[in-house]
């Protein structure tokens, strides 16, 4: 079925969208369709985690979350017109949160937060103790979340403790992490990761219940419960904001942590540099909290 016409027709008139803004919407929906079709899935059929993997997939590609916002919005604005068009029962885009519009600065947390995060926990399961190797290890390295689930055994160097890192375009960089990652990756991988395993073979180095890779939908709900039972406000990529911040607090050069952080321009780096008066704030808080 073709609904690009139908469509924006329907966001001109129904929604009342101005025309600038329905074209924006039905471009929006043509790719959605398009990656649909790539994976044997249609509008009729799409479920709420189609519309997660997209928009998740669209966050990885480094996209802002102002235009985050405009294409969840687009999306659920296109099942509302299938309901219409009884082409559908329900809105599966509805379960999409609108992300929140970007501030001049990325939020960062401070090194306590960062504990109380990671702290928090529970290392009872297999599960448990590869969150908490998973999530070390992206702060200790600034990791995003397609580097991350990405790693094979390999790419871990643990007597350099350095990791080999392929970001965006396909670009090596070796990273180097601390003792905390150290410690709980050994963990992970000795104890927790042949569990998950089972019978199967794997060279992931992150692995999900079922014996497979964990997926970046798996990491971004694990990490969506954490903040929940933490109480600590924070997305996987505010890691790496944090990671990028604590080293400039710490007296590294701006160089170095673009090179670390894998940036192709080091004035998508710079903005780090303003987050660390900022940050600095927060810190001396921190240690007025912890004195009293």
């Amino acid at each position: 079925m073709e609904y690009g016409r139908a469509f924006y027709a329907y966001l001109v008139t129904a929604e009342a969208r101005a025309r600038l803004t329905a074209e924006t919407y039905a471009g929006t929906v043509a790719s959605f369709v398009d990656w649909l079709e790539r994976r044997g899935r249609t509008p009729a059929l799409a479920d709420s985690d189609d519309c997660v993997d997209y928009v998740l997939g669209r966050y990885d590609g480094g996209i802002s979350g102002k235009t985050l916002a405009r294409e969840s919005a687009a999306l659920r604005s296109f099942f509302r017109f299938l309901v219409l068009e009884r082409v559908r029962a329900d809105n599966p885009a509805d379960s999409l949160e609108s992300p929140k519009r970007e501030r001049t600065l990325p939020r960062v947390l401070s090194p306590s937060q960062i504990d109380r995060l990671l702290g928090s926990i529970s290392l009872e399961t297999p599960g448990g103790v590869r969150d908490r190797a998973l999530f070390e290890l992206v702060y200790s390295c600034g990791l995003r979340i397609s580097e991350a689930v990405g790693l094979s055994l390999a790419d871990i160097h643990a007597q350099e403790r350095m990791v080999k890192v392929v970001g965006k375009g396909d670009k090596e960089r070796l990273v180097p992490f601390g003792d905390a990652a150290l410690k709980w990756l050994r963990r992970y991988l000795e104890e927790a990761r042949p569990v998950l395993l089972g019978k199967k073979t794997s060279q992931a180095v992150f692995i999900n219940c079922r014996g497979g890779r964990l997926s970046r939908k798996g990491m971004w709900k694990r990490f969506n419960e954490l903040v929940l039972t933490s109480g600590i406000e924070a997305k996987v990529h505010t890691l790496r904001h944090s990671f990028a911040t604590h080293l400039l607090s710490g007296g590294a050069d701006l160089r170095s942590v673009q090179e670390l952080l894998g940036h192709s321009d080091v004035s998508t780096t710079q903005v780090y540099t303003h987050v660390e008066t900022s940050a600095l704030q927060l810190y001396h808080a921190d240690c007025f909290d912890n004195f009293g």
